[in-house]
This record gives structure tokens, C-alpha cells and sequence, in this order.
């Protein structure tokens, strides 16, 4: 009998990633491409959906088969998630309008969340969203182009997000998964699951927003156009696939409620399962990946993004050793850390570069260091860096605590989790431990089993425990805990006492871009 085969891809921040998955959860090969990340303007983040998300599609795809010298027709369904919500503009043809924007980093919407709020009723939106809006919501985004880009709009067929696009693609279907759609507020009623007519009224009609499906569900199959292109063969299924954090939950082997999802990403997402629909006033909250199980999430705005920042702009010598077959710039960097102590010599940074997300939904925040000295050294400042994301999850899980969110086990995800001096040092902050799966192939590895439950290979996504699982358990130290106490409460002192300095320079350098509402 002939192996078979699932296929897994998920579009990232600044690289896609595919796998090959086979039936018992094995890996038959992987690849990487990484993109740019585009910011035309202040506040504006986007990714051209046919040279990033496609164009990487199909490089991850042609590069697997050959890999794995795997016949097409063996791989029995196709998996995909991106980073979510985006909003693509397509036209009859499913040609892109414009590129599409990004997720909760994009902060251009400011205007139409008050406008939203005061026409619909800030309420009355979370009421039916079970959130409040924010930079995370698509919602807003669709008016904007609305308002700044009324051709465009007007020539809109289908609004997409990244991983739609692509199963639009292979498909020629317009889709959009449970969970993600909960992010299209306030378009979307998460308790009835259904598109909201008086909001549509006020930002897109109905019939522009694509049919909601459950993650697994099989939307169509790969057309003779898409096989032609990516070389897989016609007919074969594509599942709806979801954000590239609920995929990340899944291939983490996060089946139990009360389990939480950190995903060490380019931003830190933080993804709760719950057995009910947590209305949040600071959070996220929305169906998750099939019925009867939900999501109560959050995020920090950068985490990967500023070490990556750190070691193109710092870290040259490690970079051209790396490039010359020395040792991996990170691992350097992060070795060089693990040699100075606990607080960095008295270092405390913000790791706001990019504004915050939850719990602070302030586009305007701003990264600082605090306590420089003649004496601190680049091993100081970059430890400063990775306890400043630290503190930040420790704020984030104390806030959520606030809501009645407790987390019964930690899961990591994501590259991060390769920099183990990062690990402990946030367990020794937040006083957890955290829990590092079998494998790390990450929300690839999630897709491929989503392909695999639509294509009844397996029966439901709790079967999941079969690929992935627990297996090494990074356990906090007490003493290093109570010694970061201090240190914490000075960091969200700083905050505090430079927010409104934070604003002014964000407005002096162009933040009235990235103007959002600090309580939504």
C-alpha cells in the first residue's frame, strides 16, 4: 500500500513555511521562504498577496514534492493558515486590488473604529462581537478602503483574508474560517455565527463577505489551473484552514480546555481554550477550530521582530561568522546573554517598537531603555530585550487573570522557542512553567492535520495527540522569580510615567496614523 500524504502551509509576517506531512504524523520534508514585509506609510503594514502569499505557495509546494519525491496524487488534502485577520480587496476574477493588510499591527484604522463605535454602539459591538474593536479588527479596515479608496471598493468582489486568498487560488472559492471571521467584527456575530445585515449596512454589503466554514470543513478542490501552477494534482481537497495562531495551538498539541497557546513569532500571540464564550473588555474572544470549543486570545505587537531588528543592526560581526559557516547569529547573541544576570545590571527596556496590543491597545506606545550606564554591555542590552517581551506576557497573563482567565498548562511555539535562555527567562518572570511540544514545525504542521481531519484520515481534531505532544517541561526558579519582581514593577511604572510623552513624539513623527482608541 502506497504512503500518503498531507500538505501544510502557513504565510507568516516575514516567511511562509510549508510541510509534508505522513499519515502517522511523521515529517517527509519541510521548507522556508522568507519575504519582506512592506510599511508604506506609518501605521500601514501589507504584503502583496500574489508575489508573497502565492508566489511562496507555490515555491513551498514545487520545493516539498521534490524534496520528497512524493507523487502527487498520494497527498490526500491541503491545509493552509496565514497571519490573520487581513483584509485583500478582490475583483470578479479574484485578482488583488490593492495589497493586503495585515493583522492588529496595522493601525491605520483609528478613525473608522470611533466612527464604527459611534454609529453602531460601542455596546452593542460587544455584544454581538464579544470584543471590543481595536487594530485586530477587519471591520474597520474594510471601511477604511472604503472611505480613502472608493474605486477600489467599488470594484471589490470578495474581501479575503491571507489564507482565503490562497484557497481561493487553488479553489476558485471564497471562503473564510469560524475563527477568523469572529475577527471580522463588527461584521460578524460569534454567538450566532452569522454575518451582521445593520453592520454590513455601514462598511460592505453581505454578499461581498464569503461563505463561513469550520476549519476542517473541505471547501473545494485544487483546480487544473493550481494543479498546472503548483504542481499538485487536480481534485485534491482544500480545507478552509484559519489564522496562522490557531493552527500554531493545534500542531502544539493543544487539545485540553484550559490549555494556552504562547507563540513566539515575530509578535507574541497568546491563545486560551475555553469552554464558553468569554465576552473581554482588553482581549480577544471568538469560536475556535469546530464546534463547542473557543478561543480567548491576545498579543504583543513585537517579540521575533526585535531581536531580528537587534541582529541587523548590532550583531554584524555574529552575522558574517554565521554567513561563513560559524555559529548561528542568535544562538551567539543569546549565549552572550546568558552571561549577564538577572535585571541585566539594572537594565529594563519597553518592548513597545511597534505601538502594543493587548492588554495596553496603544498604537502609540513606544520601546525605550531605562537605567543605560557607562558600564552596561551589548550582552546587557540585548538580555534587556527578551525580559522586556518577557514582562510583557507576565502583564498580559495577569490582566487576562483580571478577566478570569487562568491557564491549567503553557504550550510554546514559534523560533523563539529555540532560544531556551528565553524560555527560562520567561518562566523565572511569570512564575510558570512551559511546556515545549515533539516537534516545532509549527502552524504548517497544524494545516496538515486540518487537512487530514477534512479528509477523514482522522475523525476530529482532539486526534491531534497522536502527532504532537508534550515532551520537555521548562520549569521557573523561584529565586530568579522573586528577584524579577522588582524589576517588573518598575517596567510598568515606565509605562505610566512616559505614556504621554510616548504620544507626543509618535505625533510629532507621523502617529496620527496610528491613532487608536487606548479603551477599546
Amino acid at each position: 500500500m502506497s504512503e500518503t500524504y498531507l500538505l501544510g502551509v502557513d504565510t507568516g509576517t516575514y516567511s511562509s513555511k510549508g510541510v509534508l506531512v505522513r499519515a502517522d504524523g511523521s515529517i517527509a520534508a519541510n521548507h522556508v521562504v522568507p519575504h519582506a514585509l512592506q510599511m508604506p506609510h506609518p501605521g500601514h503594514f501589507e504584503h502583496d498577496a500574489d508575489l508573497v502569499w502565492w508566489h511562496d505557495f507555490v515555491l513551498i509546494t514545487r520545493a516539498l514534492l521534490e524534496k520528497a519525491l512524493v507523487d502527487p496524487g498520494l497527498i490526500r488534502g491541503v491545509g493552509i493558515s496565514g497571519i490573520g485577520p487581513c483584509v485583500l480587496p478582490v475583483d470578479e476574477q479574484g485578482v488583488p486590488l490593492r495589497p493586503g493588510i495585515l493583522y492588529g499591527i496595522d493601525t491605520r484604522a483609528g478613525a473608522e473604529i470611533d466612527y464604527l463605535e459611534n454609529v453602531l454602539g460601542r455596546e452593542e459591538i460587544f455584544r454581538r462581537s464579544a470584543m471590543h474593536l481595536s487594530s485586530q479588527a477587519s471591520g474597520p479596515k474594510v471601511l477604511w478602503i472604503r472611505k480613502h479608496e472608493p474605486e477600489i471598493f467599488r470594484q471589490t468582489r470578495w474581501f479575503l483574508t491571507s489564507q482565503a486568498y490562497l484557497v481561493y487560488k487553488l479553489t476558485g472559492l471564497a471562503s473564510i474560517d469560524v475563527y477568523t471571521a469572529g475577527y471580522y467584527l463588527p461584521l460578524y456575530d460569534v454567538f450566532q455565527r452569522a454575518w451582521i445585515p445593520e453592520a454590513a449596512a455601514v462598511i460592505v454589503p453581505v454578499e461581498r463577505l464569503p461563505r463561513v466554514y469550520w476549519s476542517s470543513d473541505v471547501v473545494g478542490t485544487v483546480t487544473a489551473a493550481a494543479a498546472r501552477e503548483t504542481g499538485l494534482a487536480e481534485g485534491t481537497p482544500v480545507v478552509a484552514g484559519t489564522a496562522d495562531a490557531a493552527a500554531e495551538a493545534l500542531s502544539a498539541g493543544m487539545v485540553n480546555f484550559g490549555d494556552m497557546l504562547l507563540m513566539f513569532g515575530s509578535s507574541i500571540f497568546f491563545i486560551l481554550k475555553t469552554k464558553k464564550l468569554q465576552r473581554t473588555q482588553r482581549f480577544w474572544s471568538s469560536n475556535f477550530l469546530q464546534d463547542g470549543e473557543y478561543a480567548f486570545a491576545g498579543g504583543m505587537s513585537t517579540s521575533g521582530s526585535l531581536t531580528t531588528w537587534f541582529r541587523e543592526q548590532f550583531a554584524q560581526t555574529e552575522v558574517a561568522a554565521e554567513m561563513t559557516g560559524g555559529q548561528n547569529a542568535y544562538a551567539a547573541l543569546a549565549e552572550a546573554a546568558s552571561g549577564s544576570p538577572v535585571g541585566a545590571h539594572g537594565l529594563i527596556a519597553l518592548p513597545y517598537f511597534e505601538g502594543e496590543r493587548t492588554p495596553l491597545h496603544d498604537p502609540k506606545a513606544r520601546g525605550l531603555w531605562f537605567g543605560l550606564n557607562l558600564k552596561h554591555t551589548r550582552a546587557d542590552i540585548y538580555r534587556a530585550i527578551l525580559e522586556g517581551v518577557a514582562f510583557g506576557i507576565r502583564h498580559n497573563l495577569e490582566a487576562m487573570a483580571e478577566e478570569g482567565m487562568h491557564p491549567k498548562r503553557i504550550l510554546v511555539s514559534g523560533g523563539g522557542v529555540q532560544n531556551r535562555l528565553w524560555l527560562q527567562i520567561v518562566a523565572d518572570i511569570c512564575g510558570v512553567d512551559l511546556a515545549v511540544p515533539n516537534q516545532l514545525a509549527g502552524a504548517s504542521f497544524g494545516d496538515a492535520f486540518l487537512a487530514s481531519v477534512g479528509s477523514g484520515m482522522h475523525k476530529n481534531l482532539y486526534e491531534i495527540e497522536r502527532w504532537a505532544y508534550p515532551k520537555e517541561l521548562i520549569s521557573y526558579n523561584p529565586k530568579n522569580h522573586a528577584l524579577y519582581h522588582a524589576f517588573y514593577q518598575i517596567y510598568r511604572e515606565l509605562y505610566t510615567q512616559t505614556q504621554a510623552l510616548m504620544h507626543q513624539l509618535a505625533d510629532i513623527v507621523g502617529g496620527e496614523n496610528d491613532h487608536e482608541s487606548l479603551d477599546s
